[in-house]
């Protein structure tokens, strides 16, 4: 049963923080326009900084969270931006003394990331 509370909170977590992202995108567009990623800079800093006070505040007050902090971090925080959960990754690397892991990681994930988009656009573009 705690498997399935925790699956609900994060799906439950997930529609509202990916809500919140294309609303964010929406305000940004109509803001600034299309000619620098506003919105995608501001939720990806804006998660990164609430992924900060969600693990602080379960660190320092909730040593088992279970399904509360699956819905805040996996499920709001990831659905509206997985880029929190890279960064705490990476901070987790870097504060465990694993640097060159650490930059590794951070390299890997840019360069592998941006080469997975090129190459899933190219194959669809040749399938499509």
């Amino acid at each position: 049963m705690k498997t399935l509370a925790t699956f609900l909170a994060v799906a439950g977590g997930g529609a509202i923080g990916a809500s919140l992202r294309h609303a964010v995108q929406i305000a940004a567009t109509r803001a600034f326009g299309y000619s620098f990623p506003t919105g995608t800079l501001a939720v990806n800093v804006a998660g990164c900084f609430a992924m900060g006070l969600v693990v602080a505040w379960f660190a320092a007050r909730e040593p088992n969270p279970g399904p509360l902090r699956a819905f805040l971090a996996v499920g709001v925080l990831g659905g509206f931006t997985t880029f929190s959960a890279f960064a705490l990754d990476a901070v987790t690397l870097w504060r465990d003394k694993a640097l060159a892991v650490a930059a590794l990681y951070v390299c890997g994930s840019v360069v592998l990331s941006v080469g997975g988009l090129m190459a899933g656009l190219a194959v669809g573009r040749s399938l499509w």
